[in-house]
């Protein structure tokens, strides 16, 4: 998994603000012709969109498809616009929305009593259905790792207990930032405003 430095973040950040905004406001998006290397390389990410500390959506890449910065900017979009279970973000919510990215790591086998709640996201499949959350969901609710387990296979539309008959489990793990986190410098309307190096 890609390590990113406080200015990547701060990039991504105002990035995905930029791509989110431009998609509520149905503006053209620029992809920026200068970009730090790390996030040139491919990556997969989520995008979580909260609103007075609520989930207000909530979209994302499992597969390294595109560069981590196209990854991000579809992502921004998609959670805007796309999370069916929410309305479409609409232009008066955009200054009450803090974005959070997830960037994700290969995922891996591993047995349940292997999970370690705060460390891992998890991934379970069985045929057709598969269903993710994020390490820090588990955190938020205050799971222990077979609470956790079991959600994610209820956010695969299979039974709780689908991981003892034969659901696949995998993990994850991910560098999480937001605009809390890592403070971007900037106010987040403000749609243009990267760091120096990076105009």
């Amino acid at each position: 998994m890609l390590r990113l430095t406080s200015e990547e973040k701060c990039f991504l950040l105002r990035l995905a603000r930029r791509s989110l905004e431009a998609a509520v406001l149905r503006a053209e998006m620029q992809v920026p012709a200068e970009f730090p290397v790390a996030v040139g390389r491919l990556g997969s990410a989520f995008v979580t969109l909260h609103k007075n500390a609520s989930l207000r959506g909530c979209v994302g890449y499992l597969q390294p498809l595109m560069p981590l910065y196209r990854t991000v900017m579809e992502a921004a979009a998609s959670a805007a616009l796309k999370d069916t279970r929410f309305p479409p973000v609409g232009p008066t919510e955009l200054v009450e929305l803090e974005v959070e990215i997830s960037v994700l790591s290969p995922c891996w086998e591993l047995r349940p009593e292997e999970i370690h709640v705060g460390v891992h996201g998890l991934m379970v499949s069985m045929g057709a259905a598969r269903g993710l959350l994020l390490p820090q969901v588990a955190v938020e609710r205050h799971w222990n790792s077979f609470q956790f387990l079991e959600e994610t296979c209820r956010k695969a539309g299979l039974s709780l207990g689908a991981w003892r008959r034969g659901a696949k489990i995998e993990a994850f793990t991910a560098e999480v930032f937001s605009e809390q986190t890592t403070p971007t410098q900037s106010q987040p309307g403000h749609l243009d405003e990267y760091p120096a190096s990076y105009k």
